[in-house]
């Protein structure tokens, strides 16, 4: 490692005298306490925004960012709302085909490459999931669907209105290409 004789012997001199570090350093150090004392006193259960407001009720100055910096830091998180969603459910171990993209996702002509993926969406209703296909050329989707569950039927049913509306088999050497691992399974891989 190369680094400056001065500046190790700053650090030295910091770590023996804690009074000789920057004011934001020393602000922190001070900062962090009450912090962890005021996510302690709540169940451990505020967030940032939660610690930031009754430090300011206290009486004590610090800026919101500062103790959202400082909880990251420290490892400190609030309890989240509402249910935790799991998006990927481990299958058989069936093999999934060949990368044949290699993360270069170019295409010189329409219906070359199409890449796919779902994600989910919290609706007052519940979670609805939304698979799609786009076609790399023109970055446009060509087919999607919305599904109440996780399956890959609702994945199969987007890649079909694709195939269906864009018909690749004219222009031949369609590459389908995806990430999921929920996907890959049932259809990833030249179509």
């Amino acid at each position: 490692m190369q680094i400056a004789p001065s500046g190790y012997r700053k650090h030295a001199a910091q770590q023996r005298n804690p009074a000789l570090r920057c004011c934001r350093a020393q602000r922190d150090d001070a900062l962090s306490l009450e912090v962890q004392r005021v996510w302690d006193d709540n169940m451990q259960c505020y967030g940032a925004v939660k610690v930031w407001k009754q430090l300011r009720r206290e009486g004590i100055e610090a800026a919101r960012c500062t103790v959202e910096r400082l909880m990251r830091l420290a490892g400190l998180q609030g309890i989240r709302r509402g249910q935790i969603l799991r998006t990927t459910v481990a299958g058989d171990k069936s093999l999934c085909p060949l990368d044949r993209v290699q993360r270069q996702f170019h295409a010189d002509r329409p219906n070359q490459l199409w890449v796919s993926d779902f994600t989910y969406v919290s609706t007052w209703q519940g979670w609805l999931y939304v698979a799609f296909v786009i076609d790399v050329l023109a970055r446009r989707i060509v087919g999607w669907r919305v599904s109440t569950s996780m399956k890959t039927d609702f994945v199969l049913d987007a890649l079909e209105q694709a195939l269906y509306a864009r018909q690749p088999h004219r222009a031949g050497g369609l590459i389908h290409h995806s990430d999921s691992k929920n996907i890959c399974a049932s259809c990833s891989g030249a179509a």
